[in-house]
């Protein structure tokens, strides 16, 4: 691999720590620490990840030409701590508060070469121009308009950029710390009852059965009208998170202030019951946020004339934004990162480090986001036959899945390399008939283990995505909220949520072969070519990686029948 420029992509610091793995501006391999660890979120030094992706490669630490880092922990310290200290000695008191975290960022570059054994070259760049990148460069847009929001990164908590012919101009990164649309988010699915920087999805989901416009009690106002006071917009790039309703900037163990509790009440109990306040609430902050994030990138939009739009950022995983994003129709296209929370920020650092090096970098269309973990058929069936499983090998795997899917089983469906990111795609997926409408409770009750209100996505194929869903472009990666049609309604009623949205992954022979051809084979059974897709795992645990975890998964829970490659396991 002599002469070839490699880059290690690295994300370390925060949660959803991973690696990535770039041959000449080609994505070659990217993997989530999770994944191994079992460990959701995982905050661990990536180093199983690093090391999968050098297996699946065959590349060799030697042949790396860098390390890229997707995080500047200088400028942190100088931003975060040592600015404002100087210029508020009061805030010298912060700096001892967060000594050991101070300390793990000075000690982040001798942490790296000790657990790599690497001495070559390290880039550190900062997290959300990583963001920007990850989603410029494989959107294919030799022009767009580049945003990114989440909870913090360095200082700011959000960026929005100009992407041009394979350069990056950032047009407006003043948000900063505690004026974060992610962590208020987090704040929110705190004192809702569920887990910050992990289950926002969950308060996404809940938001559909609420109604912002609902009055608060006791109050005389909408929820939204109060989240208009939490989050005010001074300027058009600007929005404020006014700190006499939050405490995640001074401590992280209650999250909101007095002033949240005396309007809101008191923080729902995880296992208590789910009341319309509480859904109301959600819906109040979920409204909020679309209506900021959408008028900066409306004003974005007109000052650039700038008509195709790359999301990423925490806050992109936000399928119904991401829905009304389009619907407004500001763009032309979108593109959202399929990994678009902190673990895509490991092939932001490798697209950049790659720049650096190779001035002619351009975007290029990149849909192929199977980059993890994958397993050969012996490996497969070694490890059945010493757990003493009995398996079968259909003459053709996807006529006989579809048949059981027809019947209405459950199917673990392991296929090829692990998906990068939170979404599975077809790899890495738990599917069944997206008929009859029970079918959504079943799943949530006796298989994933989770919330009754919780919806599940349709996968379709493309061809006839627009016969299903009011959709405007490919949503490949499940991450756009597209409107059913009465067709959809009518035929795939445990895919439509009670909003009538569905988050929608379209399906191609490119994209996916496999997945396209068990599609192809269900819609010849059943006239319908769409199945419900949803994660394989249980609330709670990672998406399974290998074929032991995909066989627990499969033996724990009500899963009729597990795909392994091209071998079926079937519960007697």
């Amino acid at each position: 691999m002599s002469g070839e420029f490699i880059v290690l992509g690295l994300n370390y610091g925060g949660h959803d720590t991973s690696a990535a793995l770039m041959r000449e501006g080609e994505l070659v391999a990217a993997c989530e620490q999770e994944r191994y660890t079992g460990d959701k979120h995982s905050r661990l030094f990536p180093v199983d990840a690093v090391q999968d992706c050098f297996q699946q490669t065959g590349i060799r630490q030697s042949d790396l030409s860098g390390v890229g880092f997707a995080f500047d922990p200088t400028y942190h310290i100088n931003e975060a701590y040592l600015v404002p200290a100087i210029k508020d000695p009061t805030k010298v008191e912060r700096i001892i508060d967060d000594i050991e975290r101070i300390k793990e960022n000075f000690l982040i570059e001798s942490l790296i070469r000790n657990t790599l054994n690497y001495d070559g070259r390290i880039c550190y760049f900062n997290h959300h121009l990583c963001h920007l990148a990850s989603a410029y460069y494989p959107s294919g847009f030799s022009e767009a308009l580049l945003s990114s929001y989440d909870g913090i990164g360095e200082v700011q908590s959000g960026m929005i950029g100009i992407g041009r012919s394979g350069k990056i101009e950032i047009i407006h990164g003043s948000s900063v710390f505690p004026d974060s649309l992610g962590l208020l988010y987090s704040a929110v699915t705190y004192y809702l009852g569920w887990r910050h920087h992990c289950d926002e999805g969950i308060v996404m989901g809940l938001a559909t059965y609420g109604d912002p416009t609902n009055e608060v009690p006791g109050e005389g106002r909408t929820y939204k009208e109060v989240f208009e006071e939490i989050i005010t917009v001074p300027d058009a790039y600007n929005y404020r998170v006014e700190e006499n309703w939050i405490t995640y900037h001074k401590k992280r163990d209650s999250w909101v202030s007095d002033q949240f509790y005396d309007v809101f009440g008191p923080k729902r109990d995880s296992h208590g019951e789910i009341k319309q306040h509480h859904m109301d609430i959600a819906a109040g902050m979920q409204a909020r946020l679309q209506d900021v994030v959408i008028s900066q990138l409306r004003y974005a939009s007109e000052q650039t004339k700038l008509k195709k739009l790359c999301l990423s950022g925490g806050v992109a995983l936000n399928c119904s934004l991401n829905g009304e994003i389009e619907r407004q129709q500001i763009f032309e296209e979108i593109f959202v990162q399929p990994a678009s929370g902190d673990a895509g920020v490991a092939i932001g650092a490798c697209y950049l480090a790659t720049a650096e090096q190779r001035s002619n970098l351009q975007p290029k269309k990149q849909h192929n986001f199977y980059l993890g973990s994958g397993f050969n058929k012996d490996q497969i069936t070694d490890l059945l036959q010493e757990l003493e499983l009995d398996y079968e090998i259909p003459d053709n795997i996807f006529k006989s899945t579809a048949e059981y899917l027809e019947q209405g089983k459950i199917i673990g469906w392991f296929q090829g390399r692990a998906e990068f990111g939170p979404r599975a795609l077809g790899n890495r997926s738990i599917l069944t008939r997206p008929y009859p409408a029970s079918m959504k409770d079943y799943l949530n009750s006796r298989v994933k283990f989770r919330e009754s209100f919780r919806p599940f996505a349709p996968a379709v194929l493309c061809e006839h995505a627009s016969d299903y869903f009011e959709i405007q472009q490919e949503s490949p990666h499940m991450l756009i909220a597209s409107q059913a049609t009465s067709l959809a309604r009518k035929k795939i009623p445990a895919t439509v949520h009670v909003d009538n949205s569905c988050r929608v992954q379209t399906v191609t022979k490119k994209n996916n072969p496999r997945f396209y051809d068990l599609l192809c084979s269900f819609h010849e059974l059943t006239d319908c070519p769409v199945l419900l897709n949803t994660s394989f795992n249980v609330k709670g645990q990672p998406i399974v990686n290998n074929p032991r975890q995909a066989i627990d998964c499969y033996q724990s829970t009500n899963i009729d029948c597990l795909i392994l490659d091209d071998i079926l396991l079937v519960k007697q």
